[in-house]
Formats: C-alpha cells, sequence, structure tokens
C-alpha cells in the first residue's frame, strides 16, 4: 500500500496515559465503555493523535460487539499489518502509524462483508456541514469546489423544482424548476460558510439570470439554497457587499429542500475526463 507521508511527531496532538497505553502501545479499551459505541451523529471520525480523517458516519454500523465497527475506511487512511498475535489483522493510521485496533472479514454484517473493530479513544469527532449552491453547470461548480481547503466531499445534483426524482433529461425540458446544484460537505474547524459562499460568487457570473456563459435555462440559473438562518444571513451580507461594489447581483437565496442527486456519469465529470471546466473560471473579487 502506498504511504502517505508522515506527520512530524512534534505536529501530533498530547496524549494522556490511558490514550498513550492504547494509541502507542496497543492496549484495548473495555467493550461498550467507548464514547463513540453508541455515536450516531454525522460527521468524520479523525485520528485521534494525528488529526488524519479515518472513518465517515456512513460507514458505521452497530455490530454489537462493544466497540464502534466500520465497515470501510477512507481510502489510503488505514494500514493494515499482521497482529502479534499471529491471528488478527491489526488496523493502523496511515498518517502517523496511530493503533485503531483490528479488521475482520467475512463476517456477513453488512454487503461490505467487513468490520474495522476501532477503539474509541484512538478517535476523535468532527461534526460536517453541508451546503448547497447552484451557479450554471454543475460540472465547473463541483471542479472548483472539490479542490476548496476543508472540503470533504461533493455531489452533483438538482434542487429547487417539485418534480420528484427527476432525471437530467427532465431538468433540461425546463419543466421542473429544478435547477443543477451542488451539494459541499464541508468542515468548519477547516474552512467557514463565508469563505465557500464567496468562492461561489467568484467562479461564476452571478448578475446572469438563467443562463451561465453558452448555457441557457432555468437549470443554470444563480441560487444559494441556505440550510439555516445562520447560513442565509452570510449570503445576504455578502450580496449586499457585492452590490456595494456596485454589481447587480441576480442571486437568489432559497431555504434548501429536497437534494435529488444526479446520475452517477454526471460525478465528478472533470476529474473522470481529465479536463478543465469551459463555462467556469475563478475571479478574485473579495479582498
Amino acid at each position: 500500500m502506498e504511504q502517505k507521508p508522515q506527520k512530524m511527531q512534534k505536529e501530533w496532538n498530547p496524549l494522556t496515559p490511558e490514550e498513550e497505553h492504547i494509541i502507542v502501545h496497543k492496549g484495548t479499551e473495555r467493550p461498550f465503555s467507548g464514547k463513540y459505541y453508541n455515536h450516531k451523529e454525522k460527521g468524520l471520525y479523525v485520528c485521534r493523535r494525528c488529526n488524519a480523517a479515518l472513518y465517515k458516519s456512513e460507514s458505521k454500523f452497530d455490530s454489537g460487539c462493544g466497540w464502534p465497527s466500520f465497515d470501510d475506511e477512507i481510502p489510503k487512511a488505514v494500514n493494515r499489518v499482521p497482529d502479534a498475535d499471529g491471528r488478527r489483522t491489526e488496523i493502523l493510521c496511515a498518517n502517523c502509524n496511530a493503533h485503531l485496533g483490528h479488521v475482520f472479514l467475512g463476517e456477513g454484517f453488512t454487503a461490505k462483508n467487513t468490520r474495522h473493530c476501532v477503539n474509541s479513544i484512538s478517535m476523535s469527532f468532527i461534526p460536517l456541514e453541508k451546503a448547497y449552491f447552484a451557479a450554471g453547470c454543475f460540472w465547473g461548480v463541483e471542479y472548483y469546489f472539490a479542490k476548496a481547503k476543508g472540503v470533504m466531499e461533493t455531489t452533483v445534483g438538482y434542487m429547487g423544482g417539485e418534480k420528484e426524482n427527476p432525471t437530467y433529461q427532465e431538468v433540461c425540458s425546463h419543466n421542473t424548476g429544478h435547477a443543477e446544484a451542488l451539494e459541499v460537505v464541508f468542515n468548519p474547524a477547516l474552512v467557514s460558510y463565508k469563505e465557500l459562499a464567496r468562492l461561489f460568487f467568484e467562479i461564476h457570473d452571478f448578475t446572469q439570470v438563467d443562463r451561465q456563459g453558452p448555457d441557457i435555462g432555468d437549470q443554470y440559473r444563480t441560487e444559494i439554497f441556505y440550510t439555516s438562518e445562520e447560513q442565509k444571513k452570510t449570503a445576504e451580507e455578502i450580496i449586499s457587499l457585492l452590490s456595494a461594489k456596485g454589481y447587480k447581483v441576480a442571486t437568489k437565496l432559497t431555504k434548501a429542500s429536497v437534494f435529488w442527486k444526479a446520475e452517477d456519469y454526471h460525478q465528478d465529470y472533470y476529474e473522470k475526463k481529465g479536463s478543465s471546466p469551459y463555462c467556469h473560471a475563478r475571479k478574485k473579487i473579495f479582498d
């Protein structure tokens, strides 16, 4: 397995004696005692020692074993090595070699047939937030947001209309009311919603109505779908700032509704194609 460059030890978080017993000396916490055993909040589980991302909450399941269980890790986040007992497979943080626990295969708990049995004490939890933006063709919007600091995941889809489970062809017919939208899952400890909203305005022409460059139609409108009053207030403040600068802002602010994921061939389009957007480019407009 390809190894990531490890962080310098001086950058690691300080550990309590109990944490050091498990993370460094490969101990095991008592079953059913860990704080993440019954933890069901949506977010990201990271290494307690170095903060490297390890598991998404979507991969967590209840195996009844007494420790947090995951059926998948974040790609390249976890290394597997033969355990000293010669029978089990140990799992380690790929970034700092912190002991996490053990992995077991073939038990049939989930379709992935894998159980990462992890000590709660080896992890920290980061609640993640979501933001939704429409700024023209969602291929180009995703291209820029996927590269932004603190963004953990991006998904293109449809939002703002009435049609349930819309297809791309239906959205392009202008009869659904949906915009091509992007769902952004981000770590608020690394990037603020304000920073993401500013990026949104910098990657498209927010003065155009129902179009973006050569793409014309209501599905290409500029719109922010806010998930909280705090997000709405932040967007309103940025729009007021842009208006004061002389821009005629066409961006709509709408409370987020159901987000419908687009077809698989639309996801990570430019990454798969190995090219850059034709209708989006970043232009710095904020100090």
